[in-house]
């Protein structure tokens, strides 16, 4: 039975890289279209087997520290799973905490970190629009990656690099690029207090609140914890926590 199923699971894994790598050419290049649901749909149910085997081999990788072969990899995990949370938080997680600090120079770091947020935001919010997961993890990595990580010493990088990207934003009034509304925006500065777009706890704050609109009993208390945490850091300002101002 070995000699029968471990060609046709290498030959599918084949077919399954081949397709993921077209999927994702069009991806980077900004076409990503219904092309993705029709390649998926092709599959079947191959596509739960091919996804079985692609986790476990993420898994040896992470515990083998390869992470650079892991990104690739979870990048077809993304599009076999689309749907899934789990694979979307996976992903970035391993961009913004495991990759990035592997960087020898600190601002290697932070495109690692920017591409973490662009994977949640751009695709899997893109995907899951109504996710509270998703929001919560990007809330999270706002708060705790750019916002507050003591553990990386390029998180001050993190914050001035934030910092421009707003800046420019709302020099064109283009807050669709980083996934924001304007209306929602404002209903976050009168209900929160929060006023300063460059911050990244109120970046945090606007997706918590996001994510509470559409949460369970499962994400909210998470999501409201976020929200709390990042509110009163934004407002304590950021000589209380360590920095000049």
């Amino acid at each position: 039975m070995r000699k029968t199923i471990l060609p046709a699971v290498a030959a599918l894994l084949f077919a399954v890289g081949a397709a993921g790598q077209v999927v994702l050419a069009h991806s980077r290049a900004g076409t990503r279209s219904s092309m993705d649901e029709g390649v998926l749909a092709a599959l079947g149910g191959f596509r739960s087997l091919a996804a079985e085997v692609v986790w476990y081999r993420l898994d040896r990788l992470q515990e083998e520290g390869r992470f650079g072969e892991l990104v690739q990899l979870a990048s077809i995990l993304t599009w076999l799973e689309p749907h899934d949370s789990e694979v979307w938080a996976y992903s970035a997680w391993n961009l913004a905490y495991n990759v990035s600090v592997r960087m020898p120079r600190e601002e290697d770091r932070w495109p690692w970190v920017r591409e973490a947020i662009r994977l949640l935001r751009d695709e899997g919010l893109r995907w899951n629009p109504a996710d509270a997961a998703l929001y919560r993890e990007l809330a999270f990595m706002y708060e705790l990656k750019i916002g507050v990580d003591d553990n990386d010493t390029a998180a001050h990088i993190y914050r001035g690099e934030w910092k421009k990207i707003v800046e420019d934003v709302a020099a064109r009034d283009a807050w669709g690029e980083i996934g924001m509304d304007r209306s929602v925006m404002t209903a976050v500065e009168k209900r929160y207090g929060v006023t300063d777009w460059t911050n990244p706890f109120a970046t945090a704050v606007y997706f918590a609140h996001c994510g509470l609109a559409c949460g369970d009993e499962r994400q909210s208390p998470f999501l409201n914890t976020i929200l709390k945490q990042s509110v009163r850091m934004y407002h304590e300002g950021p000589a209380r926590r360590g920095e000049a101002k």
